[in-house]
C-alpha cells in the first residue's frame, strides 16, 4: 500500500528542516514571536543580575 504524503506531513517536514537550518545559521533557535525590547528601557532584574 502506497502511504500518500499530506498537506500535513508537508509542513511539519517543511518546519523541521526550517528549524535545522536556523540551527545551523545561528548556533540556536531564534524566537520568532517574541517583542523586541529596547536596551535603554529600565529592567530591575537585569540591573540586579551585576549585584
Amino acid at each position: 500500500m502506497k502511504k500518500r504524503i499530506t498537506e500535513q506531513d508537508y509542513l511539519k517536514a517543511h518546519r523541521k528542516a526550517s528549524r535545522e537550518e536556523e540551527i545551523a545559521r545561528h548556533g540556536r533557535p531564534v524566537g520568532q514571536s517574541r517583542v523586541h525590547r529596547s536596551k535603554k528601557a529600565y529592567d530591575r532584574k537585569k540591573t540586579k543580575a551585576g549585584v
